[in-house]
């Protein structure tokens, strides 16, 4: 909790206006305006000093400065700024702001002069201008008359004073929206997802996410690069904004899928105003405010039928090569053979293809190499699947051609990428054959020179039917043979019963993708770990209790465990475990405990749902 803190301290700052020149010291005018009357305000901010002094009011003819403020910091960090969606500057250093209040003695056009500051031991000026001032200079309203007509306006992120504490903050002023970058994808097909803020108060740093946002149906990739700060002009007005979640969702199943809305426990700084004889001051107020965000819903449609054989779900844009390394192979020498998939998409998801090896080769299970990231609106990168063997005799080779399928959903067709045959040419090698191998090759020598000469035979007479073990031989092959039936029977009634079989291999298919899960933990990848334990958590669920993906929800897995037989702590236990690891997925720096317990938890959770025997169909009525 406190890392995120600090993480958005530096990008939600309390009076954080504009933002910063990069890697330089610059003294910029940013605004001003009448303030009744024949006053009018000018306001400055220095950019990218670590110290600022007092800044010396530009000369203007027709006008004398009567206060002059000292130097205000109001942040530091990094930002952008856009206006209108257009992007007009990056800034980075420290912001110190400077309000000088002049009284006109005359109306129209002014030229303003030259204004400086001393920062970091050198002057920075900013150009001079010029202005229009508009209106009566005779007469003008009093300072609490000023301020009332401006707290009596609308909210403007940049005048404290229209933030006044006794202002009620409405759902136009600050609100958080879940976004979604297309209205429609097809399965597996990237889709961006957005958790903003929009604010028109300075924001404390705590951002309490009380109900997270669900993403059922979805797997999930987040992008780090969140918290940055901008401010954007909607509907003609302009907010600060600061993306609070961005993840790129990949759908599971056709239909609408729907992100639920979520609750931030969030506090606005809000202003108790001071007026006296000729100034004014507005002093910070935190405001509690819970903000809920909205639902967001996607059109998912389903891949088209009939799929091209070979298609293992890959969806994008895809290439595919294929590397055999040594180029000169050896008998008992080990070689590879590695397909690269380069491209853009569920690419993390891809399954390794099914190489058909000659016989003559001792093969090994296949190594993967993924290096993606998440950029833009896609997963873009490199999956290797590195197929190691090892040639046990001398000749000429082939491994089959193959063809390489997914599914372009900007073109809605299916992409096949013909491999070509491989022919692999083994010469001689030093060393000797795998044990398989030499198995083989002493069976072709395992047959004795025949036995000459007397072999002592003798010729006995003897009946043994009256004998117990003579009728033994007949009758325990007979019952052998009677289990067997009753159990090939049994089998085969468990085989086509597809509910059973999804039950009893459960735990084998979860306990596969916790290995998987494993690796993520070695590397020290928090988000696809957590990714990988739910997933897991759910498909075995899924198989468990026989419930459809597009119908799990915990409220059903809470009400299939227990007619299943699952005692209360038993199925509690379940239930948090996916609450631990959607929270962990939401907001990472969160997370309570290590990744190592979670993963025990998992196992035994599972190990726990093994032991427990479904209730009779009787039991359950």
């Amino acid at each position: 909790m406190k890392h995120l803190s600090r993480h958005i301290f530096f990008t939600l700052l309390l009076f954080l206006a504009t933002t910063l020149a990069a890697g330089a010291q610059k003294l910029v005018y940013v605004g001003g305006g009448s303030m009744g009357g024949n006053k009018f305000q000018l306001v400055y901010e220095l950019r990218g000093a670590k110290s600022a002094g007092g800044i010396t009011p530009p000369a203007i003819e027709g006008a004398k400065c009567i206060y002059a403020s000292g130097a205000e910091k109001i942040g530091e960090g990094s930002s952008v700024v856009i206006i209108n969606g257009k992007r007009v500057e990056n800034t980075s250093g420290g912001i110190y702001r400077y309000t000088l209040t002049y009284k006109a003695d005359k109306t129209g056009h002014l030229a303003v002069g030259q204004a400086s500051v001393t920062a970091n031991g050198h002057k920075v000026s900013a150009p001079g201008f010029s202005m229009s001032v508009a209106g009566t200079v005779q007469r003008g309203p009093s300072i609490a008359q000023q301020v009332a007509a401006m707290a009596s306006g609308p909210v403007n992120v940049a005048d404290p004073f229209s933030q006044t504490a006794d202002k009620p903050i409405s759902d136009k002023d600050l609100y958080v929206r879940i976004e979604m970058s297309k209205p429609k994808v097809y399965e597996q097909q990237a889709v961006v997802c957005t958790i903003k803020l929009y604010t028109k108060f300075p924001i404390r740093p705590e951002i309490i996410p009380l109900k997270q946002p669900s993403f059922t149906g979805f797997l999930i990739e987040e992008i780090q690069n969140v918290g940055q700060v901008n401010i954007e002009n909607v509907g003609g007005q302009n907010y600060y904004t600061a993306v609070l979640k961005k993840c790129i969702l990949y759908p599971q199943q056709s239909g609408t899928l729907t992100i639920n809305s979520g609750e931030f426990d969030i506090t606005p700084v809000q202003r108790d105003v001071y007026v006296g004889l000729n100034s004014a001051i507005a002093v910070p107020h935190d405001t509690k405010l819970r903000v809920k965000s909205n639902a967001a819903s996607v059109r998912i449609l389903p891949l088209p039928n009939p799929r091209p054989a070979g298609f293992t779900g890959a969806v994008g844009n895809f290439s595919v090569k294929t590397v055999i390394s040594p180029s000169s192979l050896k008998t008992y020498s080990p070689a590879t053979l590695t397909y690269v998939i380069s491209g853009s998409g569920n690419i993390k998801y891809i399954k390794a293809p099914e190489v058909k090896f000659p016989s003559e080769f001792d093969t090994y299970d296949p190594q993967s190499k993924i290096n993606t990231s998440a950029e833009g609106d896609d997963v873009h990168g490199t999956v290797s699947f590195t197929y190691q063997f090892i040639p046990q005799y001398v000749g000429k080779f082939k491994i089959p051609a193959s063809d390489f399928v997914y599914f372009d959903p900007e073109s809605g067709k299916y992409v096949t990428i013909h491999l070509p045959e491989q022919v692999l040419n083994v010469a001689k090698g030093a060393g000797k054959p795998s044990s398989h191998y030499k198995k083989m090759q002493d069976m072709m020598t395992d047959i004795n020179a025949l036995h000459m000469g007397d072999l002592n035979l003798s010729k006995t007479h003897s009946y043994n039917v009256a004998s117990s073990l003579y009728w033994l031989w007949f009758i325990v092959p007979a019952l052998i043979l009677v289990f067997f039936i009753i159990y090939y029977r049994k089998l085969l009634r468990e085989r086509a019963d597809v509910k059973l079989m999804r039950t009893k291999h459960a735990s084998k298919v979860a306990q596969k993708r916790l290995k998987r899960a494993r690796k993520h933990l070695a590397a020290g990848d928090r988000n696809a770990f957590y990714a990988e334990v739910l997933n897991a958590t759910w498909g075995y669920l899924s198989d468990k209790l026989s419930i459809p993906v597009s119908e799990l929800s915990k409220d059903n897995i809470d009400s299939e465990l227990a007619s299943y037989g699952v005692g209360d702590d038993l199925r509690r236990a379940t239930l948090d475990l996916l609450d631990k690891c959607e929270y962990a997925q939401y907001a990472p720096e969160l997370a309570d405990g290590d990744m190592l317990s979670v993963l025990d938890e998992a196992a035994s959770l599972m190990d726990g749902l093994e032991n427990v025997k479904r209730k009779k169909v009787t039991e359950q009525s």
